[in-house]
């Protein structure tokens, strides 16, 4: 923590550095002559231009159904608690970038961004992108940064229309960063190639989530993701679309514990049961050695916007489907080394977006559907039967939620945004599962400002 204020507040002084200098060069000492000073000013004008700091702040107010329920806006409310204020982003970024080459592009980036909230201080992003001098089609991104998945996850969380990202996203994407190194392949903006972007990587796996946002490894294991997509525009510019695949690779070390998948117990019931061939064995049994159970994805997103009479509209997707080991409590990606059983599930999960500006006025329309099937193998009454003592029965685990999130926003400046948006949220039900027979009461309304600078 020390050394990353000491890194912020280095970045701070010498943007003040810089002022100060570009300052001092309005008042040229004895015998310079103009020339001098006007490449002063240049040199200090030019260090200036390269050293950004920008950032927004999320104050919130939120009304919940149910003193103390889980909730995907924000966290969980504690318990005997309804209702709360809170600050749900505090960012500060602080970015330099190197001076233009020859070809026109900066060859050298380094960006720190941090979250200031009621809950502390932790780190967002912290990483260095090196861009090939010559053709700038190449770029390397190393150290905390998104991971290059769908698109939700890597739109900023300043711009995005809905407070928070999707229940799925949430889960099987925790804190949205990791730790890893990224090629980028993408022609310069001058380019008629501009269009086409692939993005892949290699990182730890484990995300960035609190306290602290660690995404410290705790196994040899690496994940593999990647995103190719594309995005262009009308001349005009009055249309604009994008399409995008993904992929996510990878796994984590399993010890000792059993590993269990979907299958049918011998009185026909739906649950899991004791893998056969438990895991993927990198060193064929021997002694000491490690085993992985997989994690993969696949995913596909597009997006839509038009600027016509009405005003602006936009719609997004995106889907994704896959096979997520977590645990028979939660279908979360495991952040440590698995003292627990671990079930492997096979999910899917959506979500759509309907924006509409409001004319030229400074209101805007958020209609957002999305969903989250942690289980694909059973629905409804089949979650929560019991099995057979061969076999682990289903569970709340495995239940399916969808949102719907309608919302208000308007822009009062540049700079400020007012939002209130109600989560209506719908879970699957079964007459097997204790408390989920009917919906839960767990909507949310949130009422937010923020403020970028």
């Amino acid at each position: 923590m020390k050394k990353l204020l000491i890194t912020a507040w280095s970045l701070i002084m010498l943007q003040f550095t810089a002022i100060n200098a570009l300052a001092q060069v309005s008042e040229p000492e004895m015998g310079d002559t103009t020339q001098a000073t006007l490449v002063r000013y240049g040199q200090a004008l030019e260090l200036l231009n390269r050293i950004k700091v920008s950032g927004y702040v999320q104050a919130q107010f939120q009304y919940a159904d149910s003193a103390g329920q889980p909730s995907f806006n924000g966290g969980n409310f504690p318990a005997g608690t309804d209702k709360r204020f809170a600050i749900r982003r505090g960012r500060v970024k602080f970015q330099y970038d190197s001076q233009p080459g020859e070809k026109g592009w900066s060859t050298s980036q380094y960006v720190l961004q941090l979250d200031v909230t009621e809950k502390g201080l932790a780190i967002k992003d912290a990483y260095l992108k090196m861009t090939d001098p010559w053709t700038g089609w190449l770029s390397l991104t190393a150290g905390m940064q998104n991971r290059p998945v769908g698109y939700e996850i890597s739109y900023s969380s300043n711009l995005r229309e809905s407070p928070e990202r999707g229940r799925m996203s949430q889960i099987i994407f925790p804190g949205e960063r990791d730790l890893g190194f990224m090629l980028t392949v993408q022609a310069p903006k001058t380019s008629k190639w501009n269009f086409i972007k692939l993005d892949a990587g290699i990182f730890n796996g484990t995300g960035a989530r609190a306290p602290g946002l660690d995404a410290s490894d705790y196994d040899k294991f690496k994940d593999v993701i990647g995103r190719l997509s594309i995005s262009k525009s009308t001349p005009s510019e009055k249309i604009k679309y994008g399409v995008g695949v993904s992929g996510y690779f990878g796994g984590f070390r399993v010890d000792s514990v059993t590993v269990y998948t979907y299958g049918i117990d011998s009185g026909n019931v739906k649950g899991f049961i004791k893998e056969s061939k438990a895991v993927d064995n990198y060193n064929n049994g021997a002694v000491g050695s490690r085993d992985m159970t997989k994690r993969n994805y696949i995913g596909v997103d597009a997006q839509f916007a038009i600027d016509w009479f009405p005003g602006i509209t936009t719609l997004r997707a995106e889907y994704i489907q896959g096979e997520q080991p977590a645990f028979s409590s939660s279908s979360s990606s495991p952040a440590a080394i698995s003292t627990a059983d671990v079930y492997r599930r096979n999910f899917n999960g959506a979500y759509f977006y309907f924006l509409q500006n409001i004319g030229q006025s400074p209101l805007q329309a958020i209609v957002k559907y999305d969903w989250y099937d942690p289980n694909t193998d059973v629905e409804k009454d089949e979650i929560g039967k019991k099995v057979t003592s061969n076999a682990k029965a289903t569970n709340a685990t495995d239940v399916k939620y969808s949102t719907l999130g309608l919302g208000l926003s308007y822009r009062w400046d540049a700079n400020v945004k007012v939002t209130a948006y109600y989560d209506v949220v719908t879970n699957e039900e079964s007459a097997n599962l204790k408390g989920f027979d009917k919906d839960l009461k767990d909507n949310v309304f949130t009422l937010r400002l923020q403020v970028r600078f």
